[in-house]
């Protein structure tokens, strides 16, 4: 369920080798996403905010629990939205964690992104737009 302002709870999170892809787009889609609360992986959220000066709320690194707080918010109905860029190329050390992250989006039917395209199609529809 979204803020009573309309502003939708986001998550956002990338694998190492995707940090730059995720601030990038979030550098092109800076004013939309501006409308929503941001929150993001320790990593993740901390070059999103140097890189856009948008507020993004920072939990821990990934591997050191992020995933597993963002699993939480889910879990707890406190995030509406779950962008991750995630590698398909890099073995993961904290696979388990990310698995658990997808398996609880996928449960409790929160939209998940996982790469630009998807991405962009959140936000050209009703899910992050300005029209909801």
């Amino acid at each position: 369920m979204a803020e009573t302002d309309g502003a939708k709870r986001v998550g956002l999170v990338a694998h190492d080798r995707c940090k730059a892809e995720m601030v990038d787009w979030v550098r092109t889609h800076r004013a939309a996403l501006a409308r929503h609360r941001l929150v993001g992986t320790g990593t993740t959220g901390g070059a999103i905010r140097e890189a856009t000066g948008l507020e993004v709320e920072r939990l821990l690194s990934g591997p050191q629990g992020g995933d597993a707080q963002l699993g939480a918010r889910i879990a707890e109905g406190r995030l509406d939205v779950l962008i991750f860029f995630i590698d398909p190329l890099s073995a993961m050390p904290h696979d388990v964690d990310v698995k658990a992250l997808l398996r609880l989006a996928i449960l409790h039917d929160v939209a998940f992104a996982c790469n630009r395209a998807t991405a962009d199609a959140f936000l050209q529809g009703p899910l992050l737009s300005a029209r909801d």
